[in-house]
């Protein structure tokens, strides 16, 4: 399915209000541990358990972004949309007959495996758009779009809480909410896909040979969309910058997905024993702020980024976000205000980490092929997608097994995620210029490469 090319007098304005519908969609992902507490006592699971659908969406969301970047790229953003669409909204309905008939293990297939495919897709469906459309601001443009995934959670927590409360938190009323949310994605998600547009110069090719030299020989003429370093994605996963890239990725998403998936729970469990406990409602409201933090975080700090540069901006997120999760260790339950606080401010960092890549990807590796260089990188998400919810699910039940309680059973956790801060700032600073044997020469050669790629895929 080939996007519409935009008309001359398009404004380029449109393409970021078809991308926050598909990502404001997907971005309900970080709602998911509000359904954690009532699956774990409708289907008695585990705090580990009842996080695997969430973990096996971001392993999926990673490797069909990894695997179907360069499909992206050569189908174009309205396919992905639609591709997004079908599964995402599929895996709901397949994950609310899984709760209504209590076999948990079809809410991880539909939510985790159909549905992360859908997030993978959805997820980088727009950005090889948005930079060739805003070559200036590549930073605020990617923001601008996956601020909305950021953001998801802001209406999905608030909205999925409502449902439970309306529905019933058990499995019946589980499943209705299910249902309710796929539809309506569904439906929000079309909007999307009837937008997108692309660039004049930029369209997917077609199948005729004349069309495919017609195309090469636009995208020839038109020095805008490859301008200065180009490299290939085949070429970019060989050099050191894009490993390096994919540690710092890595590591900052494990430290801020740690939090989320976790995070309703983890504010109950921390202020259980004060005077002021942690209402459920109230805990879906924290959930609700972090995802607003992690919505503002995706374009205020990308934004900042065109200022003072990527690898700056990325030294922010690595070493003040090690410090917020100390000042949580050390002070954190002592103090409500700071604990939101500092879990306010890694989470902005880990949506601006998100936001902030594409363009930093775009600095080292060019606008050629940017989508599937993308795409790749994201299978360190599939690790971190892992590895988050993990540390600290698994250390929290052990540690309750052991007897403890409260803020006691994040310590240790919140230990290890500091010194995998501390291992992707490192990484980040290692990063430079990409070798001049990595680049394509020239815009037609550059056009040359890619007609024969097609042609070998």
């Amino acid at each position: 399915m080939s996007p519409p090319v935009a008309p001359p007098a398009w404004s380029r304005w449109l393409v970021p209000p078809a991308a926050l519908s598909v990502h404001l969609s997907i971005g309900q992902a970080y709602a998911w541990s509000v359904f954690k507490p009532p699956l774990e006592s409708s289907l008695n699971l585990s705090g580990t358990q009842s996080a695997l659908p969430f973990q096996l969406a971001i392993v999926m969301l990673g490797l069909s972004a990894a695997f179907g970047g360069t499909l992206v790229e050569r189908n174009g953003p309205r396919w992905a949309m639609t591709v997004a669409l079908i599964c995402f909204s599929s895996g709901f309905l397949i994950s609310a007959l899984g709760a209504e008939t209590k076999q948990f293990w079809l809410i991880v297939l539909g939510y985790g495996f159909v549905g992360g495919i859908g997030l993978g897709i959805g997820y980088i469906s727009p950005v090889s758009t948005l930079i060739k459309w805003f070559p200036d601001r590549p930073g605020m443009a990617t923001g601008i779009a996956i601020m909305g995934f950021g953001g998801g959670a802001l209406i999905a927590s608030p909205w999925s809480a409502q449902m439970l409360k309306s529905f019933g938190s058990d499995n019946t009323g589980i499943a209705q909410s299910f249902l309710v949310l796929g539809l309506s994605y569904a439906v929000f998600m079309t909007l999307g896909v009837l937008l997108v547009r692309v660039p004049r110069t930029e369209g997917p090719k077609g199948d005729d040979e004349g069309e495919n030299k017609d195309r090469a020989k636009d995208a020839a003429n038109a020095p805008s969309a490859l301008v200065g370093i180009q490299v290939s994605a085949n070429s970019a996963v060989r050099t050191p910058q894009f490993w390096c890239l994919w540690v710092v990725l890595c590591m900052n998403v494990t430290a801020g997905i740690g939090i989320l998936e976790k995070a309703a729970p983890m504010i109950t469990d921390f202020f259980a024993d004060t005077s002021t406990p942690v209402t459920v409602s109230a805990a879906a409201g924290f959930v609700a702020l972090l995802s607003a933090a992690n919505m503002a975080g995706r374009i205020g700090w990308s934004s900042t980024s065109d200022l003072i540069g990527r690898k700056n901006i990325y030294r922010v997120y690595l070493g003040v976000g090690a410090v917020m999760y100390a000042l949580i260790a050390l002070f954190g339950d002592s103090s409500k205000p700071l604990f939101i606080l500092c879990a306010l401010v890694i989470l902005s960092f880990y949506g601006g980490g998100f936001a902030t890549v594409p363009a930093y990807l775009k600095d080292l590796f060019g606008t050629y092929q940017v989508g599937a260089i993308h795409g790749r990188l994201l299978t360190a998400w599939s690790l971190a997608g892992v590895l988050g919810p993990l540390i600290v699910n698994w250390i929290a039940d052990h540690q309750k097994d052991a007897g403890k309680h409260g803020a006691s059973l994040y310590d240790t956790s919140f230990v290890i995620m500091i010194g995998l801060l501390v291992v992707g700032f490192v990484a980040n600073e290692l990063v430079r210029p990409v070798n001049a044997r990595h680049h394509i020469p020239a815009p037609r050669e550059a056009a040359d490469v890619e007609r024969q790629q097609s042609e070998s895929a």
